[in-house]
């Protein structure tokens, strides 16, 4: 059985480094592959024919192996590797030891989870429009001119617009929102930010919709289809912190059960 890990080396932290982790797979008889300059991460992911696939990056790298494991029908491994790893922290992992992860190539669990799919793109944890996308735009932006203070800039612009809102059109029903976010599943919700999800094998959408300045309440809806549009001819958005400009209307579903995931198998 082929068992194969794609690493990239620029979203980890430095315990473990990339090189930890490779040397830590290697010894589990773990094919891997560090991600390069150029590489094509699904493609290296389909060229790989591998019984399992593995990804050890943050949430939109493990989106983008993951869409290739549903391809090919296979279980996927999710290491924890990147910044904020909130799939990973849904899953029950311990964000903070990526070397654990590993065990679920030898015998793990295998879990069927939902994902969500925009369009012909899937998302593993939430998409974001509105005040959240431009910053990840902004920022994106900066960091590509190598803007040392990029994410400092992007907030600092953010907050110029912060009580604009932007017109969208959500199922035939046309809203002003800050913000609108649609999640794979249920977020647990506190002010601004979004919490845990207790499952990712609801099988459901969920629409999230704060309302109010100093005292934010939230609109929330539960689906398993949406439509969002926009005056505009393409939306800017945040694609599991991704950012990912897309033509108007926005289609979304949720695929039930979609993904084979691999994890440690519990403590006796």
């Amino acid at each position: 059985m082929q068992r194969f890990l794609i690493i990239n080396p620029r979203s980890g932290t430095d315990s473990p480094s990339a090189e930890e982790l490779r040397d830590a797979a290697l010894e589990r008889g773990v094919t891997i592959h560090f991600l390069e300059d150029g590489d094509d991460l699904p493609e290296v992911a389909r060229r790989a024919g591998a019984d399992v696939l593995g990804m050890a990056g943050g949430d939109g790298s493990l989106a983008a192996v993951a869409e290739v494991a549903i391809e090919q029908d296979v279980p996927f491994v999710c290491i924890p590797f990147g910044t904020r790893n909130h799939f990973a922290r849904d899953l029950g992992l311990d964000r903070d030891d990526p070397l654990a992860a590993l065990a679920a190539f030898d015998d793990g669990v295998e879990r069927r989870v939902d994902v969500g799919r925009l369009g012909d793109r899937i998302f593993l944890n939430n998409v974001s429009l509105g005040l959240y996308a431009r910053l990840v735009h902004r920022r994106e932006h900066h960091r590509r001119r190598r803007d040392a203070l990029a994410r400092l800039r992007a907030v600092a612009l953010t907050l110029k617009d912060r009580r604009r809102r932007q017109r969208f059109t959500i199922d035939g029903e046309h809203v002003r929102a800050r913000l609108v976010l649609v999640g794979n599943n249920d977020y647990s919700l506190d002010l601004l930010s979004l919490g845990e999800r207790e499952r990712i094998d609801e099988g459901k959408l969920h629409l999230y919709i704060p309302h109010g300045f100093r005292r934010i309440t939230w609109e929330e809806r539960s689906c398993t289809e949406l439509e969002i549009g926009s005056a505009l001819p393409r939306i800017r958005t945040a694609v599991d912190g991704e950012p990912v400009a897309l033509d108007s209307p926005l289609a979304f579903r949720i695929e039930p059960g979609a993904l084979r995931v691999l994890v440690p198998r519990a403590p006796q």
